[in-house]
């Protein structure tokens, strides 16, 4: 499986993380000991945009996490992405600042815009702690700051990329690695696109609860056109667990 980016604000050069896999198996290890209730919701992996490989996802569909490679013909269309909202006490938002760090604060935007009932997490946890100390009305920079300083985090991301869940080496933290996690999430009756190298979330208009998973995937589709000679994209749904039979 493919593994994150390592774009970063100019104020995070100073940290670098190993690169998370895009794995759900990982991923899920890693959301349970940050404290997520993963006997409830856990990420499953979306082989296609195309309507066959939406309909093994269990629904309702609470967010979306993408990785795609910032080639020249992804980054050249920035510009001309939706404008970003200046502010949004709704939207959970964090700016990344820390190189590597994308695959985390893809999963802290998946997570903390998730519905109430998945954002009740055990007292003392590490997700309790965060999300006490930054509410979504925290300026994303100001959280940034605090992820920065937070050495458990630090360490959970080293764990998750060392961990036998991983279907490939981590390598060095020299390695020149071009992919880039983002979330898709629906709040208050809209589609966001949350991407810590950007300044704020961005709208795609509506969606709900039962077509988060299928808008999410219309705005994935968008950019794989970019680049269509690009293989290198990921796709996760966080979703119902899927009882074993």
């Amino acid at each position: 499986m493919s593994s994150e980016g390592s774009s970063a604000g100019a104020e995070g050069k100073d940290q670098r993380w190993f690169p998370l896999e895009s794995n759900p198996t990982l991923m899920n290890g890693y959301i349970q000991k940050l404290g997520f209730d993963t006997s409830l919701y856990e990420f499953h992996d979306v082989f296609s945009t195309e309507e066959w490989a939406l309909q093994m996802i269990p629904q309702p569909v609470v967010a979306v996490v993408m990785l795609y490679p910032l080639t020249e013909k992804q980054t050249s269309q920035e510009s001309k992405d939706e404008p970003v909202l200046d502010k949004s006490d709704s939207v959970w938002f964090i700016k990344q600042r820390i190189g590597n760090a994308c695959g985390t604060i893809g999963l802290l935007h998946a997570i903390l815009n998730a519905p109430e009932g998945l954002r009740t997490f055990p007292a003392g946890s590490w997700l309790d702690e965060f999300y006490r100390d930054c509410p979504p009305p925290l300026d994303p920079i100001r959280k940034a700051e605090l992820l920065e300083g937070n050495k458990a985090i630090a360490k959970l991301h080293d764990e998750a990329t060392s961990s036998e869940s991983n279907q490939t080496s981590r390598g060095s933290l020299d390695d020149n690695v071009i992919t880039h996690f983002i979330a898709l999430v629906h709040v208050d009756g809209v589609l966001y696109e949350l991407d810590g190298r950007k300044g704020g979330p961005i709208a795609h208009g509506k969606t709900s609860p039962m077509t988060l998973l299928a808008d999410s995937c219309a705005v994935v589709r968008t950019f794989m056109e970019r680049d269509p000679g690009e293989m290198r994209f990921t796709i996760l749904a966080l979703a119902p667990k899927q009882q074993e039979e």
